[in-house]
């Protein structure tokens, strides 16, 4: 059984706010057993800065296995200078790891200027390799916007698009358990070719939806939560959604 932890959207900015939101949802975690992963799931930052990527080093220091991908408020240079400790440069960030039996494929959706999102052909075809050398593993494909419309006006016109390309190269691959992503700080769930996609709550705030009555599109005074997804022996996913 594989037990992951799935937040998203922290939004750092040295706003004491945000970081104690973050730091009450990593401590939270940390509090917890047989967590096999804890995946982020985009947009670290506010701004992109080195010092908001600074603080999220610092954040993730006591959690093991922290997996992230960047969002659209992330810059590609500082997010790699001082998350990795590599050169600055424009290029995609594709990582993959291995955790409790499964792979995890972080993909860069990110477009730099846009708060839309795609994924390149470079990435498509690194997400190939990664799904072809997965071998019988399960596979878990994470970024930060969604592929599809989830009915919410704003969030609708800043996802990914190009995801009929992503559609077919998933659909060659039996192996592949979930996607995963973030970007509308709200939980939710729906499915994408044919597979579970789950989108992770908001830790710096939370969506209002189109049917709530709010003067804002987001609340910042709403708890953060976490999504917990449970791959069992039998490869069924379950997800819990907790506030903090």
């Amino acid at each position: 059984m594989i037990v992951l932890a799935h937040i998203s959207d922290l939004h750092l900015d040295g706003d004491p706010r945000r970081t104690d939101r973050a730091a009450r949802v990593f401590a939270r975690l940390g509090e917890l057993t047989g967590l096999d992963a804890v995946l982020v799931t985009g947009d670290l930052a506010d701004h992109g800065l080195a010092a908001e990527y600074t603080e999220a080093a610092a954040l993730f220091a006591g959690t093991r296995n922290v997996f992230h991908c960047p969002g659209n408020h992330d810059a590609r240079g500082p997010y790699r200078e001082v998350l990795f400790g590599e050169p600055a440069s424009d290029a995609p960030i594709n990582q993959v790891h291995r955790a409790g039996g499964a792979v995890f494929a972080l993909c860069d959706s990110t477009v730099p200027g846009s708060d839309g999102g795609f994924l390149d052909g470079n990435t498509l075809a690194w997400l190939e390799t990664v799904l072809t050398e997965a071998g019988d593993a399960p596979v878990f494909v994470c970024f930060h916007h969604p592929p599809v419309d989830l009915h919410v006006p704003f969030i609708d016109g800043i996802r990914q698009t190009g995801e009929d390309r992503l559609a077919a190269l998933l659909a060659r691959y039996p192996g592949v358990a979930a996607v995963l992503c973030g970007h509308a700080h709200t939980g939710g769930a729906t499915t994408f070719a044919g597979l579970p996609l789950l989108v992770a709550p908001g830790v710096a705030s939370t969506l209002v939806l189109p049917w709530e009555p709010a003067d804002e599109f987001l609340d910042p005074g709403a708890p953060p939560a976490v999504a917990f997804h449970v791959l069992d022996d039998n490869r069924r996913l379950t997800t819990h959604y907790r506030v903090i």
